[in-house]
């Protein structure tokens, strides 16, 4: 009795999958996949277009208000290593995104925390999983280069 149940339910869960999987929902780019842009297009078309403003104009005034929701993420120069690896979590100028603030510690401190986990003294998979394949060497270039942000920040201000 209970392998016929399972037999059913089986079958019922890969033809839902089928199912869906033909319709081309979010999977394939089918309506489901526009989500939020397609919300944004609908309300869009139903606002009349102000007069004197061409799309290309509407289009340059929504592109700087997403920016100044952005941010200035361009606040200083970071190195292409630690955009792929860090800026993620931490955000691109150290601010922290999802994981800690980086800037104003240390060069001395950031290499201490590095090496702590990597060597998995201090608990956090994402990170050892980022260290892991990387020498000292890396770490100590790591450390310098965010120890660096107060300094960059500075000068980015001052050119302002």
């Amino acid at each position: 009795m209970k392998n016929a149940i399972v037999g059913v339910l089986a079958v019922v869960i890969f033809a839902s999958m089928a199912y869906v999987a033909s319709n081309g929902r979010a999977y394939h780019g089918g309506e489901a996949s526009k989500g939020f842009g397609a919300f944004q297009d609908s309300q869009q078309s139903a606002s009349a277009t102000p007069e004197g403003k061409d799309d290309r104009d509407i289009e340059q005034e929504e592109l700087r208000s997403l920016k100044e929701k952005a941010g200035n993420i361009n606040a200083f120069k970071v190195s292409d290593n630690y955009k792929s690896k860090c800026a993620s979590c931490h955000g691109v100028n150290g601010e922290g995104t999802v994981g800690p603030k980086l800037i104003g510690q240390t060069s001395e401190e950031i290499y201490n925390a590095l090496i702590e986990f990597k060597s998995g003294r201090k608990e956090n998979t994402v990170m050892k999983g980022l260290l892991l394949s990387l020498t000292e060497e890396d770490l100590k270039e790591f450390a310098d280069e965010i120890g660096e942000f107060p300094a960059r920040a500075e000068a980015q201000r001052n050119q302002q």
